[in-house]
C-alpha cells in the first residue's frame, strides 16, 4: 500500500506577522481569507483522511479548507514553554543568548519548552505509524492530508530526508505551504515537490 501524505502549514495569524511566538491563536480574518482562498487551488482526493493539529489555527485552517479533520496530539506545534506568547523583539533584547541557542541549536529548547530533536522525533514516529486502514486494504494509493504548523513541517522534511538535525533553521515553511511525501513499501518515505 502506498500513502500520499500533504503536509500543509496552517494559514497567517496575527501572531505570525507580528513576530509572536503563538500562543494558540486563532486566525484573523487576513488569515481565514487566505485559507478560503486557498480551498480553490488545493483540491484533496475526496476520501483523503485528513488530521489537525489541536491548535485553534490549524482546525480553523482545516475547516477553511472543507476538511473534517481528527484532532490529533502528535500535529502539535512546538512548545515554546514560557516563551508562548511573547514578541521575538522582546526576547532578542531579554535573553538574546537563550534565543541564538534556540534559533540554531536543534538541542536547545526554550524556557520550559520542547528541542527541535524532540519535535522532530515525535512526528517521526507519526510519519511512520501511518498505516492501512483495514477498509481501505484494496486501494491502491491512500491519500492523508495533515494540518500541521512549520516546526512540524521542517521535522518531518528533516527525518524523511535523514538529514542532519542541524539543517532545520535552512528551511522556511510559509502559511499554507503543502510539502508532500509518498511512501511505498519498496522505497519508504520520499518527499515530492507539491504541484500546488
Amino acid at each position: 500500500m502506498n500513502i500520499r501524505l500533504l503536509l500543509v502549514s496552517h494559514a497567517s495569524t496575527a501572531a505570525l506577522r507580528t513576530g509572536r511566538i503563538p500562543a494558540d491563536d486563532p486566525l484573523d480574518a487576513r488569515g481565514l481569507a487566505e485559507a478560503q482562498a486557498a480551498r480553490a487551488r488545493l483540491s484533496f482526493a475526496g476520501d483523503a483522511t485528513a488530521f489537525v493539529s489541536p491548535a485553534v489555527c490549524a482546525r480553523e485552517t482545516a475547516l477553511a479548507l472543507g476538511l473534517t479533520a481528527t484532532v490529533d496530539a502528535a500535529l502539535a506545534d512546538i512548545d515554546c514553554g514560557d516563551w508562548q506568547g511573547q514578541r521575538l523583539a522582546d526576547l532578542a533584547a531579554h535573553t538574546p543568548g537563550d534565543l541564538a541557542a534556540w534559533t540554531h541549536d536543534p538541542e536547545a529548547a526554550p524556557h520550559g519548552g520542547e528541542p527541535f530533536t524532540q519535535a522532530q522525533q515525535r512526528i517521526g514516529e507519526w510519519l511512520d505509524a501511518l498505516d492501512v486502514a483495514p477498509d481501505r486494504a484494496m486501494a491502491h494509493t491512500r491519500e492523508v492530508v495533515a494540518i500541521t504548523h512549520a516546526p512540524l513541517i521542517r521535522a518531518a522534511l528533516v527525518h524523511v530526508l535523514g538529514a542532519p538535525s542541524a539543517i532545520f533553521p535552512r528551511i522556511e515553511i510559509a502559511p499554507l505551504t503543502v510539502v508532500e511525501f509518498q511512501r511505498s513499501p519498496l522505497r519508504g518515505w520520499t518527499w515530492w515537490p507539491a504541484s500546488y
